[in-house]
């Protein structure tokens, strides 16, 4: 089986997804409903990390429980966007980072469905119950950068 394979695939989207939140919120510091957000649903890409991890030893994998935390560029990228404030450049930058979080969430959604399809043809009743309870959470962050690009792009690309 090939199942420690979607895992291990699913462990590094799911560890970029949470990296990629965590530089969002501090890039849109600004931007308080993306940082405080972004910030929330990172936790929750971190703690899917974790349980992938624990998952993963019954499969013979030893993949890191945590999501590295942030580099020593964080305090400059805070700074710039607190600079930046609401100028149209800032708006355009959360617009490509919002589609890049949109993209990784649904790539990670995607793996949460082939992890699941899986589960359930070898009949891993462990693996099952995590994509069950990890996926509608993806799911809610892939709904939130879709909702925040309607909301945004209409007065980022119109101003």
């Amino acid at each position: 089986m090939k199942l420690d394979l979607v895992l291990r695939e699913l462990h590094r989207a799911e560890t970029a997804l949470a990296k990629d939140l965590r530089k969002a919120s501090d890039r849109h510091h600004a931007e308080h409903e993306i940082h405080h957000l972004a910030r929330d649903l990172a936790g929750w890409s971190a703690a899917h990390v974790r349980d992938i991890a624990r998952a993963g030893r019954a499969h013979g994998l030893d993949l890191a429980e945590d999501v590295p935390g942030p580099g020593p560029l964080e305090p400059l990228r805070t700074a710039l966007s607190e600079l930046g404030g609401r100028r149209p450049e800032p708006g355009l930058v959360l617009l490509a980072d919002l589609r890049r979080l949109h993209r990784r969430a649904a790539g990670v959604s995607l793996d949460w469905e082939l992890l699941a399809q899986a589960a359930q043809a070898a009949r891993d009743r462990e693996l099952e119950e995590l994509a069950s309870r990890c996926h509608p959470r993806t799911l809610r962050q892939l709904k939130w950068t879709n909702a925040m690009l309607k909301v945004l792009s209409p007065q980022i690309l119109t101003s």
